[in-house]
C-alpha cells in the first residue's frame, strides 16, 4: 500500500506565495519520480513541474522562474514552493508518484487527493 497526504493549498492574493507539500507513505523503496499536476475547472489536468531522484527538475513554460519543485528523500516528501503566484495559477493541484515498492517488481504510480489553490486578484 502508498499512501500520498497533500497540504499546503488555499487562497492567496496575487503575488503571494504557498508551499505545498506531498508526504508519501507505505512500503517503499524509492521514489523515482515525483510530478505535480494542476487541473483548472473545465480544463485538462497539465504537468506543472517534476523531479526525478537525483534532483534534476522541470517546468512548464507557465511558471518557469516562480515555481520551484524539491524533494526530501530521507522524508518521502516533495514539495512545489509557488511564488509570485496569479489568478490563472488556480486550480486543483495533485501529487503524482512513481515508486518501487518493497518486494514487488517494476515501478507504480500514485495520486493523491488533490489541494485547491485558489488565487484572488
Amino acid at each position: 500500500q502508498v499512501q500520498l497526504v497533500e497540504s499546503g493549498g488555499t487562497l492567496v492574493q496575487a503575488g503571494g506565495s504557498l508551499r505545498l507539500s506531498c508526504v508519501v507513505s507505505g512500503t517503499i523503496f524509492s521514489i523515482n519520480f515525483i510530478r505535480w499536476y494542476r487541473q483548472a475547472p473545465g480544463k485538462q489536468r497539465e504537468l506543472v513541474a517534476a523531479i526525478i531522484w537525483g534532483g534534476t527538475a522541470n517546468y512548464a513554460d507557465s511558471v518557469k522562474g516562480r515555481f520551484t519543485i524539491s524533494r526530501d528523500n530521507a522524508q518521502n516528501t516533495g514539495y512545489l514552493q509557488m511564488n509570485s503566484l496569479k489568478p490563472e495559477d488556480t486550480a486543483v493541484y495533485y501529487c503524482n508518484v512513481v515508486v518501487t515498492r518493497r518486494g514487488v517488481v517494476g515501478l507504480e504510480g500514485h495520486w493523491g487527493q488533490g489541494t485547491q489553490v485558489t488565487v484572488s486578484s
